[in-house]
């Protein structure tokens, strides 16, 4: 697997380089501080599988390497290894094109993992961030789950037929056992469906369980 390593500050460089490098089926065929040196050495026929490259350099950063590659050497993956956790550099990197997203405490195990997976033409975000996305993510589907049933009032009897459904009744079942005319019970299903946004009684009794209104 051959690896141009993009970054402009040589200490760091060279301690990635010696990572990669004690890996054997890895090796480092060409060093670059900035982004139009790895387009100059793709320029002047230079080979290589991915180019494994920081966001902030001068000349020309990551991002925007990544998105020249694209269009110039689309069979030339990239993967962003960069200090940078916000979620809106990440999300940029991989619309741009980018393979993967790298923070740069990871350990060589991990590299080398990641360099394989996207090789073989996958993405991959590094477990910390994965992590952290996750988190973020759940925090937020609660969050509005939570917004969304502070918004939504059903009334007692609309909860007696939301039971009555999830039990599997029918309208004139329920009709019976609520002593309420079959045109009623018809009324208070079509509000639980409006009221809930759903498509009909299988995503109304969904929402009630992922919402908590059944258990």
């Amino acid at each position: 697997m051959k690896i141009i390593l993009a970054e402009d500050h040589i200490i760091v460089r060279n301690g990635i380089k010696i990572l990669l490098e004690s890996q054997p089926e890895i090796s480092v065929v060409a060093e670059a501080a900035h982004g139009l040196e790895v387009l100059s050495y793709f320029e002047n026929g230079g080979e290589g599988d991915i180019v494994l490259a920081d966001i902030n350099m001068p000349e020309m950063d990551g991002i925007n390497l990544t998105k020249k590659l694209k269009s110039l050497k689309p069979q030339i993956k990239v993967i962003i290894l960069s200090m940078l956790d916000n979620e809106k550099y990440v999300a940029q990197a991989f619309m741009e094109g980018a393979s993967g997203y790298l923070l740069k405490s990871i350990g060589a195990d991990e590299l080398a993992f990641a360099l394989k997976w996207v090789s073989k033409g996958g993405q991959y975000l590094c477990a910390e961030l994965s992590q952290k996305l996750l988190g973020q993510l759940i925090k937020n589907v609660s969050r509005q789950a939570e917004e969304q049933n502070l918004q939504i009032d059903f009334s007692l009897r609309e909860m007696e037929v939301l039971n009555l459904i999830a039990e599997g009744y029918t309208n004139n079942e329920m009709a019976d056992k609520l002593f309420l005319s079959k045109r009623t019970v018809e009324g208070h299903r079509q509000t639980l469906i409006d009221k809930t946004g759903s498509k009909n009684t299988a995503a109304l009794i969904r929402f009630a369980i992922q919402n908590g209104f059944l258990h």
